[in-house]
């Protein structure tokens, strides 16, 4: 993935986790940031470096609604 801008959406409501799109694309349901890791590694990108966005709080990746790391509902 090129140029990749990532939106972590707010908690949900119900059962916690976060909804995640790439490039306003679908990609999955983040329970932690193992999970968002693995997310991006299946959207295409190295796992190394997925795990340096995460890890590096990339400006690549939006955080909404709640603090970055954070999955549980509020």
């Amino acid at each position: 993935m090129d140029e990749v801008t990532i939106t972590v959406h707010r908690p949900r409501a119900t059962g916690g986790g976060r909804h995640v799109t790439a490039l306003g694309q679908d990609i999955g349901v983040a329970h932690s940031d193992r999970d968002l890791v693995e997310l991006l590694r299946q959207a295409g990108l190295e796992e190394s470096d997925a795990e340096a966005m995460v890890d590096g709080d990339s400006r690549d990746i939006e955080w909404q609604g709640a603090p970055a790391h954070r999955y549980e509902a509020a």
